[in-house]
C-alpha cells in the first residue's frame, strides 16, 4: 500500500473560477487577467503577481475577506473537478492505497473540498498548516500527517518547482501531471524530468503505482 498525495490548484480542481473570480472582484476582462496569469508563470513568479501587477498596492488578505464578507468569496464546486478525479481515485482506493489532498490553498478551500466528499481519507491545505510549498516544512507537515515512510508517499502535482523537487529533497516519489500553465509550460524542463513518473491524467496512476 502507498499513501497518495494530490497537490490541488491544477491537479485536483481547475483554476477558472478561481482567476475569474478575482477578474470579476476587480473589475477586468477575464482575459486581461489570464494574460497576467500566463506571463508571470512564464517569467517563474508567483501567480499572485498577476494581481499586482493590476493594482501594485493591492492587500491581497484585505481583499480576500472583502470577497468573503460580499459573499463573493471563494467556491469550490463539483463542476471545478478535472472529469478524471472520481474515476482515478476510487481505482486508486480499491487497490488498496491510502489518499489524501493535500495542497497551497486558504482554510476556507480545505473546507469546500471536504464539502464535496471526494473519495480520500484526508483534505489539508498550507493555510491549515500555516506553511506553504515549496517550503520543506509542507512536506514535513505532510510526512507527519499521512504518518508513512516517505518512500512510500507519493505526491502529484504540476508545478515542477513547488511541487516535483521539495517533495523530492524531502524522501517523497514524485509524479508530474502536465496539464495546467504550470504543467504544460515546464514540463520539458529538468526540473519536470526529475519526477518518478509524468503523466497527462491521474487515471494513469492505477496502473503506475502497481
Amino acid at each position: 500500500m502507498l499513501t497518495i498525495a494530490f497537490d490541488v490548484g491544477e491537479t485536483i480542481v481547475r483554476d477558472d473560477r478561481y482567476w475569474a473570480s478575482w477578474a470579476d472582484w476587480l473589475d477586468i476582462p477575464h482575459h486581461t487577467l489570464s494574460a497576467l496569469v500566463g506571463a508571470v508563470v512564464a517569467q517563474g513568479r508567483d501567480n499572485a503577481d498577476a494581481l499586482r501587477l493590476l493594482q501594485p498596492d493591492i492587500d491581497l488578505d484585505a481583499e480576500y475577506a472583502a470577497r468573503e464578507a460580499a459573499g463573493r468569496g471563494e467556491r469550490i464546486e463539483e463542476d471545478d473537478l478535472y472529469p478524471d478525479v472520481r474515476p482515478a481515485l476510487i481505482a486508486l482506493r480499491a487497490a488498496g492505497h491510502r489518499l489524501v489532498i493535500a495542497g497551497n490553498q486558504t482554510e476556507r478551500a480545505a473546507e469546500l473540498l471536504r464539502a464535496l466528499r471526494l473519495p480520500v481519507d484526508a483534505v489539508a491545505t498550507s493555510g491549515e498548516w500555516g506553511v506553504a510549498k515549496p517550503d520543506p516544512g509542507f512536506f514535513t507537515r505532510l510526512i507527519e500527517f499521512t504518518q508513512a515512510p516517505p518512500d512510500r508517499i507519493v505526491y502529484v502535482g504540476d508545478h515542477p518547482a513547488n511541487d516535483v523537487g521539495p517533495a523530492k529533497a524531502a524522501g517523497l516519489r514524485t509524479a508530474h501531471i502536465r496539464r495546467g500553465p504550470w504543467g504544460h509550460l515546464w514540463a520539458g524542463t529538468p526540473a519536470a524530468a526529475a519526477a518518478d513518473w509524468q503523466i497527462s491524467t491521474l487515471t494513469e496512476l492505477a496502473a503506475i503505482v502497481t
